[in-house]
């Protein structure tokens, strides 16, 4: 499934300009990030309560959720060395718009199926981004910091590819990831490029 710009399978990668602006601002980065990783805990079970019958999605993605906020709360640690509040959480607008593309009216599989390719997106997003920050940012620490989140990020984007196909035939799960792969790239060149956001 992927395809030949990156190996995680995103149609569009990320402009380079983005780290330069990123270093600008880099608190701004960090409290987005938290927040980043709040809400894919959170996603995790929300999806955990909205299909509890499904025993192996239930006991994949609980540890998932321990991990992703153990990664909030390494984020507010960066966030204390360098004496910067939390501050309110910022709207997602990449995110808010690819969830508008899960089929929620009745389609409770075809839900299942989108919701968790649609995670598997946004970990393959933060992924590419994160091996750009552990690239480009000057302090060595938080370049060390980015790539083991790179690293878990990889994984977990590999998990909901695998849970969408565990619970729906293997070809519809394909056909339906490049559809979204494609919107997914949609989405990334309709935003504008912010050094204040993750995605």
């Amino acid at each position: 499934m992927a395809s030949s710009l990156t190996t995680l399978g995103l149609e569009l990668p990320t402009d380079p300009r983005w780290t330069n602006i990123v270093a600008m601002q880099l608190g701004e980065i960090l409290i987005d990030h938290a927040y980043c990783e709040q809400k894919a805990a959170s996603t995790c079970i929300s999806i955990i309560v909205h299909y509890p019958e499904k025993t192996e999605l239930v006991e994949t993605l609980s540890p998932i959720v321990a991990e992703e906020w153990g990664h909030f709360q390494r984020v507010l640690k960066e966030l204390k060395k360098r004496n910067i509040p939390l501050g309110r959480q910022r709207k997602d607008e990449y995110v808010g718009q690819l969830m508008k593309l899960v089929r929620n009216k009745g389609d409770y599989e075809g839900a299942l199926m989108d919701r968790l390719l649609i995670s598997g997106l946004i970990e393959a997003r933060s992924c590419e981004r994160f091996k750009l920050l552990s690239e480009s940012l000057e302090d060595e620490s938080l370049q060390k910091f980015y790539r083991e989140l790179m690293i878990s990020e990889a994984g977990h984007y590999r998990t909901f590819i695998e849970l969408a196909e565990k619970y729906a035939p293997v070809q519809e799960v394909r056909a339906r990831w490049k559809e979204l792969l494609h919107q997914e790239a949609e989405i990334m060149r309709s935003l504008t490029l912010r050094g204040d956001r993750i995605h």
